[in-house]
């Protein structure tokens, strides 16, 4: 297994888990405005991680990495505005939410690293 590939795969499940979420969510114009939102920035992290294991340059991979992070973000705030707005039993969604902030913290902390490993 090359480095990465265990966070890609975590992300392609996580985009996985996002993808089913929306498809429970119900067909109300505020469910399928939620879904939308939410299986864009649910499921862009892992094609965007992938990106950055390829970047040009390790300026180009911290851009790419913080795009991850963004998305990851914007996903956390939906799957909050969804147990809030009670459109989905948060017990269902606490385990999504709790590997939303591990990605999270794995990729803040990768951007810190290569930050600090880059001089800057």
């Amino acid at each position: 297994m090359a480095k990465g590939d265990d966070i890609e795969n975590r992300l392609i499940d996580f985009a996985v888990r996002i993808i089913k979420v929306c498809n429970k969510l119900p067909s109300t114009t505020v469910g399928k405005h939620i879904s939308r939102q939410l299986v864009r920035s649910g499921t862009s992290p892992a094609p965007n991680y992938a990106e950055a294991r390829g970047a040009e340059s390790q300026k180009d991979f911290v851009h790419k990495l913080k795009i991850v992070l963004k998305e990851l973000n914007e996903s956390r705030v939906w799957l909050k505005t969804i147990v809030r707005s009670e459109l989905m039993n948060s017990k269902l969604l606490e385990p999504l939410s709790e590997e939303c902030d591990e990605l999270c913290k794995i990729i803040g902390a990768s951007i810190q690293t290569s930050i600090r490993n880059s001089g800057k």
